[in-house]
């Protein structure tokens, strides 16, 4: 399975950004698909995470102006982000998980900026 994350861009804040995943090969639908992101010297952090079934949960930090998503048809996850904070300025990362399997896709850079 590759992922390939796209979306990314500077953003003023209070801007919004869709960052989008898409996945190759098969049976996308039965993955739990994620998002993180990771600052300078930080450890990686969970976003955003849907489940097969579509149940989402979401970062405290992120609660109310994220919302993730998916097309199972197009084997697409995203990320809407809106009312963006400088403090949301990351690389973000893709992550599709399974039993016994687990992928992550490059980051693209959200920088959130006046």
């Amino acid at each position: 399975v590759q992922l390939q994350a796209s979306g990314g861009g500077l953003v003023q804040p209070g801007g919004s950004l869709r960052l989008s995943c898409a996945a190759s090969g098969s049976l996308f639908s039965i993955w739990t698909m994620a998002w993180y992101r990771q600052t300078t010297g930080k450890q990686r952090e969970l976003v955003a995470q849907i489940t097969r079934g579509s149940s989402t949960s979401y970062a405290d930090s992120v609660k109310g102006r994220f919302t993730i998503s998916r097309d199972n048809a197009k084997n697409t996850v995203y990320l809407q982000m809106n009312s963006l904070k400088p403090e949301d300025t990351a690389v973000y990362y893709c992550r599709a998980q399974v039993v016994g399997y687990d992928y992550w896709g490059q980051g693209t850079q959200v920088t959130v900026s006046s």
